[in-house]
């Protein structure tokens, strides 16, 4: 499972590298790379603010938008039988595919971006605050 932090406004992909034994963290979101590594969570927070200082001063330096645009279209290949699955529990919603689509990727991408909050122990070893399940 892949896990996202923000430093600095900018949200991050983070991972663990097993063959280096450090965290990696890849911003997302940005018109190139800029990935930054660490062994403890303080640290790659550290180093990602300062691999995202230095994007950024190139980027103003070279006079290149930084953030990546997004047009709001792109093109999806399924199997035809995954695609008729969709056309199908669409039209059961009385939406359009794109409609229906849309709705599917907002729900998992906002329980990905934010995930829920879970009262009291929800699951988290005691812990009160934002988790994932």
């Amino acid at each position: 499972m892949k896990n996202i932090i923000e430093i600095e406004g900018h949200k991050a992909v983070v991972s663990l590298d097993p063959e280096i034994g450090l965290f990696r963290g890849e911003f997302l979101g940005l018109n190139g790379g800029a990935d930054f590594y660490g062994d403890s969570l303080n640290r790659l927070r550290e180093e990602g603010a300062l691999s995202l200082k230095v994007f950024l001063e190139m980027c103003a330096e070279k006079n290149i938008q930084p953030l990546r645009t997004f047009s709001g279209r792109f093109n999806i290949r399924l199997a035809p039988e995954l695609h008729e699955a969709a056309v199908l529990a669409a039209s059961s919603e009385h939406k359009s595919l794109n409609e229906w689509i849309s709705g599917v990727i907002e729900e998992a991408a906002t329980k990905l971006i934010n995930p829920p909050y879970r009262g009291g122990d929800g699951g988290c070893g005691g812990r009160s605050t934002r988790c994932r399940g």
